[in-house]
C-alpha cells in the first residue's frame, strides 16, 4: 500500500503559492479518548475481547512497565484480535462503530478547528497510530484530504493481524508527513506544516514541525 492515502485531491496550486497543512492526531485530540480498544471490544464482543487481553497480558504488562516498546505490544494485540478476520467482517464492525460510538466521542473544540481549516482551504491531514481498518472511513467522513496511519496487511480478503508500516507514533509521524509532503507536493511545492494538533508525548515530534502547535487544546511551544 503506498504511503500516500489521499482521500480527495485538492485542486492543483501554482508552485509559488504556499500550501498550508493542518495535521491532526486522532485519539484524544479529535476524540475524547483512545479508540482502538473500544473498536476491538465492539467488534469482538466483550467476552472475546477480554480473552484476547488475557492472552496478550504478558506483552501489555511489559509495555506498561516500560520493558517493551509500544509497537511490539500493539502488534501482539492486533495479531491476536484481527488475525483471519475477513475484511467484510471488519467493515461491519466499522459501520456499527461509526454509527453508534464515534459521534459521541468527537471533541467540539477540535472539530471546530478542523472546520475552520477546511473553510480556509487548508490541506487537512489525519496522522494517527490507530489502524487504517477503520480510520480510512473516519478520514473520509470527517473530510480530511489525506490519511497517514498504521496500515494493516490482508491476504485473500482476510486480515493477517500484521502491520505493513511501522506504528505511526512519535518520530514516525514526522517521517510519514515529510514523505507524504515530498510525494504530494514535491521538494519545491511550497507545502508547509503550519498547524498541528496533538495530546500526548507521541505527538510532540509532529507539533515541533508546525508554526502553530496545539497540545490538548492549548497553544504549545517546544
Amino acid at each position: 500500500m503506498p504511503i500516500d492515502q489521499t482521500l480527495k485531491q485538492p485542486e492543483a496550486k501554482p508552485v509559488a503559492e504556499q500550501v498550508v497543512i493542518a495535521a491532526f492526531d486522532f485519539d484524544g485530540t479529535l476524540t475524547q479518548r483512545d479508540t482502538l480498544m473500544p473498536f476491538l471490544a465492539s467488534g469482538l464482543g466483550w467476552p472475546r475481547f477480554l480473552l484476547a487481553l488475557l492472552v496478550c497480558s504478558p506483552w501489555l504488562a511489559a509495555f506498561a512497565l516500560r520493558l517493551m516498546p509500544n509497537h511490539v505490544a500493539k502488534q501482539k494485540l492486533l495479531q491476536v484480535t484481527l488475525h483471519n478476520k475477513t475484511t467484510a467482517q471488519v467493515d461491519d464492525w466499522t459501520n456499527r462503530w461509526l454509527d453508534q460510538s464515534l459521534p459521541g466521542q468527537l471533541r467540539s473544540w477540535s472539530m471546530a478547528r478542523l472546520g475552520e481549516h477546511q473553510q480556509a482551504g487548508h490541506c487537512c491531514v489525519l496522522v494517527s497510530a490507530s489502524p487504517d481498518i477503520y480510520l480510512k472511513r473516519v478520514a473520509r467522513q470527517l473530510g480530511f484530504d489525506a490519511l497517514l496511519c498504521t496500515e494493516m496487511a490482508s491476504e485473500s480478503g482476510r486480515l493477517t493481524g500484521l502491520m505493513t508500516t511501522p506504528n505511526c507514533h512519535g518520530e514516525q509521524k514526522v517521517l510519514r508527513l515529510k514523505a507524504w509532503m515530498a510525494e504530494r507536493f514535491g521538494v519545491n511545492g511550497g507545502a508547509e506544516v503550519v498547524y498541528a494538533y496533538g495530546d500526548t508525548s507521541g505527538d510532540k515530534p509532529m507539533l515541533r514541525m508546525a508554526k502553530h502547535a496545539f497540545y490538548r487544546g492549548k497553544p504549545w511551544q517546544a
